[in-house]
């Protein structure tokens, strides 16, 4: 087994681990049973269902078989180092992709690594000294960065060995031992920050969140480390400036650049001095601090703090506002709960939020903001605020899943004459708690960026991302609000539909645009959106009225 190979290594400094005073064949013993135990946890990159999972997990680390994924990142990231010789520029975009890769994979998929309480109540009560269990822990985290890093930058290694030589390659391996020392302090310190001021739910709210993060990162953060440079003809020029002093990429860049290619100033000695004092004088910090962390880590196991009545009371008021029905009412509090506490459930569908997020931005940058605020001026480049809505479909046909799907046969149970009420309250709960914020916001900005004459087409546009969101309800697969597994998710192709539903939202704003056109084209494209949201809202439920849906197999 690789976990035995591992260990076999970690026999070879037997002599070392002893000196710093653990009481090794302790720790190697209980190395081997966390190492086991990870072997069957599935990471966040691999998507499979439930059977694949079982049968593979008797096969093999699950972690090492997705290896391949990270490798094939790395390989992409390797074509930087061809590019030429501006080390400044090559190393600082690649190494803020192995950043990027290495620290949200830290937190998605071993958070349960480095916030491990399981030592508290099962290992602290036994003869076992506490270093010797926080040297396993250590070696633990190690082990599995090794193994990530290794595979995200061997690519990378080989290709610099050869194009830029031995030296790259020697001062790659030594700034990726300082970029995991610095990742782990920050991921912990990160962690330790939410825990001093937060309860344990709240730590796990934010683990989910970076599930966002790492999508809106993914989309657009290139072109940050890409606007750092100006390129001018063939040529790439680095404009200094304070801010870039943040950025570890940049550090890590100005080091191969001052060591491989002397001459840039006391700039590039300053960025690249950074690259080695910061995680070093960081993990120091971590040492002094981990006692604190250990402490703080006893949140995880106390009960979350209940929602308090005030927030209650409003969500009644809310759902009764909008609702005309108790029954309906009922349903949009029971939806806006799931949503909002189902942890299964914000991993699967929160992430797709963040293409909502940043694509109407992606388009509206690419259509001549990179001019400034002029280069839109008179445009309808507003208008691209109807990518927001892009993920609506995928959003919606999630709605039918959950983790605890098992107590669906509430459904059967509850004196309700139909389905009607528990659709749209589900779907309102959806508009509300997930869709409107975000519009919004993006809103609020759109009316910042091109100025207030807008905001009737802004209105214009939500009232149509309504009709929008019942037309999905319509023309996707129906099924009761969380009442299936996230695996049946996969065994539905209804990839077909969900692209039909984009290409409809663009013709929504192909209307809108057409309308712009016209005179008072807005006001009756307004008065149209107006009538077929309230007859999407008064009459596409009620086939859903009559009977009730069997519930799938095995309620």
């Amino acid at each position: 087994m690789e976990e035995m190979r591992s260990l076999q290594v970690l026999d070879r400094f037997r002599g070392l681990f002893e000196k710093m005073g653990a009481d090794y064949p302790v720790m190697r013993r209980i190395l081997q049973v966390k190492l086991t135990m990870d072997a069957r946890r599935v990471p966040t990159l691999v998507n499979k269902s439930r059977k694949k999972q079982q049968d593979e997990a008797q096969d093999g680390n699950q972690f090492l078989r997705s290896l391949w994924l990270y490798v094939i990142f790395g390989g992409l990231s390797s074509m930087f180092v061809l590019m030429g010789d501006n080390l400044l520029f090559q190393v600082s975009i690649l190494f803020g992709i192995m950043m990027f890769m290495v620290m949200t994979a830290m937190i998605s998929d071993f958070s349960s690594v480095l916030l491990d309480i399981r030592d508290r109540s099962i290992l602290a009560t036994k003869p076992i000294s506490r270093r010797t269990i926080t040297m396993a822990k250590t070696v633990h985290i190690f082990i599995y960065l090794f193994f990530l890093t290794g595979a995200i930058a061997v690519i990378p290694l080989a290709v610099g060995l050869f194009r830029q030589g031995i030296g790259f390659f020697v001062l790659m391996l030594l700034q990726l031992i300082l970029m995991d020392l610095l990742i782990v302090v920050l991921t912990a310190l990160l962690y330790l920050g939410v825990l001093r001021f937060f309860d344990g739910e709240k730590l796990k709210d934010m683990i989910n969140y970076v599930q966002i993060g790492m999508t809106i990162t993914i989309a657009v953060g290139y072109q940050v480390l890409v606007r750092l440079f100006d390129f001018t003809a063939v040529d790439i020029v680095f404009k200094p400036a304070w801010w870039q002093y943040l950025l570890p990429p940049v550090w890590v860049g100005a080091a191969f650049q001052t060591l491989l290619h002397p001459g840039g100033g006391l700039t590039y000695a300053g960025l690249a001095a950074l690259s080695i004092i910061v995680p070093l004088a960081a993990f120091l910090v971590y040492l002094k601090l981990m006692p604190s962390l250990e402490r703080n880590l006893q949140k995880l196991a106390e009960p979350s703090a209940k929602s308090s009545q005030s927030s209650g009371k409003a969500l009644r008021r809310l759902s009764d506002w909008l609702c005309s029905t108790p029954q309906e009412s009922a349903f949009f509090r029971f939806a806006w709960s799931m949503m909002g506490t189902e942890r299964e459930f914000k991993l699967k569908v929160y992430p797709s939020l963040g293409f909502s997020i940043v694509f109407p931005f992606i388009f509206l940058f690419s259509n001549g903001l990179d001019q400034g605020l002029d280069g839109i001026a008179g445009s309808r480049s507003y208008l691209f605020i109807y990518f927001s809505g892009i993920m609506l479909p995928t959003v919606i046909m999630m709605l039918r899943y959950s983790g605890r799907y098992k107590a669906a046969w509430i459904y059967r149970t509850a004196p309700i004459p139909g389905e009607a009420p528990i659709y749209k309250g589900a779907l309102l709960a959806c508009i509300f708690r997930l869709m409107l914020p975000l519009f919004v916001v993006e809103a609020a900005i759109f009316a910042v960026l091109f100025g207030a004459s807008i905001l009737p087409d802004l209105i214009v546009a939500g009232l149509a991302m309504q009709c929008y969101a019942i037309l999905c309800f319509l023309l996707l697969r129906k099924g009761l609000p969380f009442s299936e597994p996230f695996e049946a998710a996969g065994q539905q192709n209804q990839s077909f539909v969900i692209m039909g539903l984009m290409l409809l939202l663009g013709g929504f704003g192909l209307l809108h645009w057409l309308a712009t056109t016209l005179p008072f084209g807005v006001v009756a494209y307004g008065v149209l959106m107006i009538v077929g949201t309230w007859l999407g809202w008064t009459r596409a439920f009620r086939t859903r009225g009559a009977d009730k849906e069997e519930t799938p197999d095995g309620i």
